[in-house]
């Protein structure tokens, strides 16, 4: 079985729903298997550190994850357009991981959740994607093939699976939602095997 890399934050469980879809997509294709892995949130007190296991959810990331993965999907809430600072804290340490190429040649999907339609979804999800081109990761996204992707009323972009959550948190994913989900997954999976197959 190889690892594909389901890396996320999520502060009110939207993000990590989306994340647990988009895992059973790469479990969907035979030879792959998700590791599902978040980040600690960032503490504005300095002394404040975060236990090494997480309460509840997926295990903290671990560099060595990064390496061993054959393939990698980032996800995060959307705050003012942007990811959140607990993911993009993370990704500002991989300098190390950029310098021996762990991710260089491998492919990557991002995905966001936010509390409305037109609340910075896209250029979330396009801001991820630019540390992954400097890593050399190749971008995977959602093709219009999807019949779910022209018709949702809800979230869903050519750059990456969305949800809209709504102000209170109190949405759950839309149909299409899950569905762009899991077909996110199958096709990172699938793009993955692919390449690790012609690194081999």
């Amino acid at each position: 079985m190889r690892d594909i890399l389901v890396l996320y934050y999520s502060q009110h469980g939207a993000t990590a729903e989306l994340a647990r879809l988009i895992a059973r997509g790469i479990e969907s294709v035979a030879g792959c298997q998700a590791r599902l892995r978040t980040v600690p949130k960032v503490s504005t007190v300095c002394e404040a550190v975060a236990a090494d296991i997480p309460a509840e959810g997926a295990p903290y990331v671990e560099k060595q994850d990064l390496a061993e993965c054959i393939g990698l999907a980032l996800g995060s809430p959307t705050r003012f357009g942007n990811m959140a600072a607990a993911l993009k804290y993370f990704i500002d340490g991989t300098s190390g991981e950029w310098m021996a190429g762990a991710l260089s040649g491998k492919p990557a999907c991002v995905f966001t959740s936010s509390a409305s339609l037109h609340g910075g979804q896209e250029s979330t999800l396009l801001s991820m994607m630019i540390p992954l081109l400097h890593h050399g990761m190749l971008i995977v996204g959602l093709p219009y093939s999807e019949p779910q992707l022209a018709a949702t009323q809800t979230g869903g972009t050519p750059y990456g699976v969305s949800h809209v959550a709504g102000v209170q948190n109190d949405r759950p994913l839309s149909e299409d939602e899950r569905k762009l989900a899991i077909a996110q997954g199958k096709r990172l999976a699938e793009a993955a095997l692919k390449l690790a197959a012609e690194r081999a």
